[in-house]
């Protein structure tokens, strides 16, 4: 019997959540279900949507002040700031200022005990600074990128806007579900194109 997947498959597959690249990591293997004849890799719904049900519960752990969640790509600027909005959890859309988690000098010093990253390459930057703090790292991770420093890969399309917009709203709802905040799906009245670029 498999679960019930977190939205119905269509969905999923309107958003294009689980079409990889033509490149694949030995890491990102395990989550792949099969190569286009084209040479595209597709990711497997079942392992994405479990992920994202990981994700939820272990953010969910920790206060939304003790979250922080970057997004360097701009295709995920307004899904990461729509999250922000609907879990109070702090983001940033944008370049990550260095220094932010380690240089308790800076104006801009913060302190963190988790992070999310849309994808691992352009962040990398706050995932090392994550490292030297010992603060988790969670990461959107697609078929070409590699897990070096990565708590928990969440696989999926990690560059397309409806995808990491699909995403960050299953996310929040799933966040919100945990917390408390709200009790079932039906009270998630956000609309998915807070979180999509059009």
């Amino acid at each position: 019997m498999t679960k019930e997947l977190l939205v119905p498959t269509e969905q999923y597959l309107k958003a294009g959540i689980h079409i990889g690249t033509k490149f694949k990591t030995r890491y990102m293997e395990q989550f792949i279900y099969k190569t286009r004849p084209d040479g595209l890799t597709i990711l497997n719904l079942q392992k994405i949507d479990e992920r994202i049900r990981t994700a939820a519960s272990f953010l969910s752990q920790y206060a939304p002040e003790d979250i922080m969640v970057v997004s360097r790509r701009e295709n995920g600027w307004k899904a990461v700031r729509a999250f922000g909005k609907a879990t109070g959890i702090r983001v940033i859309a944008g370049r990550y200022p260095p220094g932010m988690l380690t240089n308790p000098v800076l104006e801009i010093y913060t302190e963190v005990k988790i992070v999310m990253v849309t994808d691992a390459w352009p962040d990398r930057n706050i995932i090392n600074d994550a490292l030297k703090v010992g603060a988790p790292v969670i990461a959107l991770c697609d078929t070409n990128n590699q897990s070096n420093n990565i708590d928990l890969v969440v696989p999926c399309n990690n560059k397309g806007k409806k995808s990491i917009g699909l995403l960050f709203w299953i996310l929040a709802r799933e966040f919100l579900k945990k917390k408390g905040v709200i009790a079932k799906d039906e009270e998630f009245t956000i609309p998915l194109e807070d979180f999509v670029e059009e």
